[in-house]
C-alpha cells in the first residue's frame, strides 16, 4: 500500500493524503479521518501516523505510541494483527477521552536513540508508550534516558526502574495447564514460538509448572516449533506430526492463537480431528478465535486494562508528576469454548492420514 493508492481509495490528490498523514493543516477534519481510516484498514505503515486532532494541540497534550517494526513478530504490518489493532484502539480511544492526542510512529531497533531522537525534533510529545513486545531491556533503557516519561506495553524486565503495564502470562498459561489437566489428558504437547521474548518464556515457565503440579510431563516429542504469526498450516508442524506416527498426544497448548489456528489446520490436513482426536487450546482470545472452526478454547488477555492503565499512568506521570515506577500485572481468563474436550482414555496412534 502506498500513499498513491491511498489517493485513489480516498478519491484525494497525493498531496491531501501527505496532509492527513503528516497531521498538518489544508485539509476538512472528514477528509483527514477518512484518509486515516483508509490508511489503518489497508495496513499502511508510515514512519508516523497523527491521529484525529493532534494537529490541533499544543506539545502537552499529544502522546506518542512507538513500535519497532524490525524485529521479531512485530512486523511493519502489526497494526494489521487483531492483538495490536485491538490495543491501540483502545489506546486511541482512552487517549482521546482524556483530551489528549495520539501520534503513532514505527521505528528501527538498530538506530533506536537516534530514530527517538529524531522523532521528538519532528513533533514534540509529553511523553511515550512503547511496545516492548520484541524489546529487550537495554533497547527499553535507551528510549527511557531519552524520554522519562514513558510506559512499556506488553513486557516486563524487573530489573529496569520503567512502567510497565503487561498481561499475566505465567498465570494465564498456568490455568491453561490446569485445565487441560483437569479434562484428564495425560500426553500433553506444547507448541512454542520460534521467536522467542518474554510473554512467550513466561507461558511456557507457568504451563510448565501446571504440568509439573499435576504430575506430569510433557515428552520432547510433544514439543513443536513454529511460526507465531501465520494462520496458515506449517508444514514443519506437519512433518514432526507425522514423524510421532502412534505416538501423538492428546491435547496441544499453543504460546499464541495465531498458532492454534495453525495447528487446527495442519492437523486437519492431516486427517486428525479437533477435539474429536486432539485438543488444542491458545493464548490471547484474538477476534479469530472466535471465527475458527472448532471455536478456539483460550486464554482471554484484557486488552483494553492494558491500554487504559497504561494511558492512566503517563497521563498521571505527565499532569502530577508522578515518578514512582509500576509493574502492573493485568489479570487473565479462561474462555471455554469448542477445541478441547474430556480425554476419552483411549490413545492417539495410527489415526494419521487415515
Amino acid at each position: 500500500m502506498k500513499i498513491d493508492d491511498i489517493a485513489k481509495l480516498a478519491n484525494v490528490s497525493k498531496s491531501a493524503v501527505s496532509l492527513a498523514l503528516n497531521g498538518k493543516p489544508g485539509v476538512s477534519e472528514e477528509t483527514r479521518n477518512n484518509i486515516l481510516k483508509i490508511a489503518e484498514q489497508n495496513g499502511y505503515a508510515p514512519r508516523t501516523l497523527i491521529k484525529t486532532g493532534a494537529h490541533q494541540k499544543n506539545n502537552s497534550k499529544i502522546l506518542r505510541f512507538v513500535a519497532c517494526t524490525n524485529i521479531g513478530i512485530v512486523t511493519e504490518q502489526y497494526q494489521s494483527l487483531s492483538f495490536f489493532m485491538e490495543l491501540i484502539n483502545t489506546i486511541d480511544q482512552t487517549i482521546s477521552e482524556k483530551d489528549y492526542s495520539l501520534i503513532i510512529s514505527s521505528i528501527n531497533s538498530k538506530n533506536l536513540e537516534e530514530e527517538i531522537s529524531q522523532l521528538e525534533q519532528e513533533q514534540k510529545s509529553a511523553g511515550i508508550l512503547l511496545l516492548g513486545t520484541n524489546l529487550t531491556a537495554n533497547q527499553i533503557n535507551i528510549v527511557a534516558k531519552q524520554q522519562p516519561k514513558l510506559v512499556v506495553l506488553d513486557t516486563c524486565f524487573e530489573t529496569l526502574d520503567v512502567n510497565f503495564v503487561v498481561m499475566n502470562n505465567f498465570l494465564g498459561a498456568f490455568r491453561a495447564g490446569e485445565h487441560l489437566a483437569k479434562l484428564g489428558h495425560k500426553k500433553i504437547g506444547y507448541v512454542q514460538s520460534n521467536s522467542r521474548m518474554y510473554n512467550f518464556d513466561e507461558r511456557k515457565r507457568g504451563f510448565m509448572k501446571a504440568t509439573s503440579d499435576h504430575n506430569l510431563e510433557v515428552d520432547k516429542n510433544h514439543l513443536y516449533s513454529i511460526s507465531p504469526t501465520l494462520v496458515s498450516s506449517q508444514d514443519v508442524f506437519k512433518q514432526k506430526i507425522l514423524e510421532n506416527g502412534d505416538n501423538l498426544p492428546t491435547a496441544l497448548f499453543c504460546e499464541c492463537d495465531y498458532m492454534a489456528i495453525s495447528v487446527i489446520k495442519a492437523l486437519a490436513e492431516l486427517g486428525i480431528k479437533s477435539p474429536e482426536t486432539i485438543s488444542v487450546m491458545g493464548f490471547d482470545n484474538i477476534f479469530e478465535a472466535q471465527i475458527v472452526s472448532p471455536e478456539l478454547t483460550t486464554i482471554h488477555v484484557k486488552k483494553d486494562s492494558i491500554a487504559t492503565m497504561a494511558v492512566d499512568k503517563l497521563i498521571k506521570q505527565i499532569e502530577e508528576n508522578d515518578n514512582a515506577k509500576m509493574k502492573i500485572f493485568v489479570d487473565t481468563e479462561l474462555v471455554e469454548r469448542k477445541s478441547c474436550r474430556e480425554n476419552n482414555s483411549l490413545e492417539v496412534s495410527s489415526l494419521v492420514g487415515e
